[in-house]
């Protein structure tokens, strides 16, 4: 009777040790999880951003008729250098599905920067085209980090 209940005290400790090895595990991994996920949330707000102020900057040089093309050069340049960094931090962290999204946009804005750097006006129809192709390329990209997120629409 005694081995009996020695062996029924080590089964049980020996469960309770198993079981509570599997549920921090568990834990680790969900909590390992949210922190990547929190990670890409703030990048990609980060990215976002960025390309926002470069686009703001684009529209307020749109506008400027009397810079030169030396000022709105640079301003275009510096608008848009932030952007770079963040593209990079993307390749590596995002996933595939917001990659391909995020180097399209990237690459619409880049064109944008080089017509403004040349001296595109509001005025001028091809204005209009850029910025269609950059809110549709945005749009795409909003989504598709919505969906890495499972953040809704």
């Amino acid at each position: 009777m005694d081995w009996m209940a020695l062996a029924s005290t080590l089964a049980g400790g020996a469960i309770a040790t198993v079981s509570a090895g599997y549920l921090d595990r568990r834990r680790w991994r969900r909590d390992r999880i949210d922190q990547r996920t929190e990670a890409r949330r703030a990048l990609y707000g980060d990215y976002l951003a960025a390309l926002s102020q470069a686009r703001l900057t684009f529209s307020r040089l749109s506008r400027d008729t009397g810079a030169s093309g030396t000022e709105r050069g640079k301003a275009a340049w510096d608008a848009f250098d932030p952007c770079s960094g963040f593209r990079h931090q993307m390749t590596i962290s995002a996933p595939g599905s917001v990659v391909a999204p995020s180097e399209e946009l990237y690459r619409i804005l880049r064109d944008l920067r080089n017509a403004m750097a040349e001296g595109l006006l509001l005025e001028d129809g091809a204005y209009a085209e850029h910025r269609v192709r950059y809110d549709t390329a945005l749009d795409a990209l909003r989504a598709a980090m919505r969906d890495d997120l499972e953040a809704g629409p």
